[in-house]
């Protein structure tokens, strides 16, 4: 499984690189905040709705303390898709949130 930091995925969004972000935290947990431009996407729903997503496109999966995104990681790469799991989460974000 591949991952990233909080710090480094902060690093990519100040240096105005294309990220795609996936937060998979209930809809309670995002009304406190989430990384902007970031698709909510609850990890119940993920399965319903991975027709959304592009597998020529890589994503980084968020939650709120890296549990959760990891299942999503794995769960979309035996779908074929490309993506990361954030260690630590929004615990770890220190980032600017919206």
């Amino acid at each position: 499984m591949k991952e990233m930091t909080a710090k480094e995925l902060e690093h990519k969004l100040m240096s105005n690189e294309a990220v795609n972000i996936i937060d998979v935290r209930e809809v309670e947990e995002v009304a406190e905040g989430k990384i902007p431009k970031a698709l909510h996407i609850p990890l119940r729903l993920l399965e319903f709705r991975m027709h959304e997503l592009d597998k020529n496109k890589e994503y980084v999966i968020v939650c709120h303390s890296g549990g959760r995104s990891s299942r999503a990681v794995q769960f979309l790469e035996s779908y074929g898709f490309q993506v990361i799991n954030m260690n630590g989460g929004m615990l770890a974000w220190e980032g600017e949130t919206e």
